[in-house]
């Protein structure tokens, strides 16, 4: 079930969530924060490398075009 490209992938969409939730923390932005839990959780219920790509990629950019 678990193989390197999934966890790799999961390591990296966590960092960038991390990332997100301590800038929206900082910054009291909501998108970021939530943005930022998302990318840290959805992993955990997404079980093959290509929906976990797209899906992170999706999470990653909604901050950047969708502001409050």
């Amino acid at each position: 079930m678990f193989n390197t490209d999934f966890l790799f992938a999961s390591l990296i969409w966590g960092s960038i969530g991390v990332g997100y939730f301590i800038y929206g923390k900082k910054q009291k932005a909501v998108v970021p924060l939530v943005c930022g839990l998302a990318l840290m959780l959805f992993p955990y219920f997404v079980s093959k490398v290509l929906p976990l790509v797209g899906i992170g990629v999706l999470l990653t950019a909604i901050p950047y075009f969708y502001r409050l």
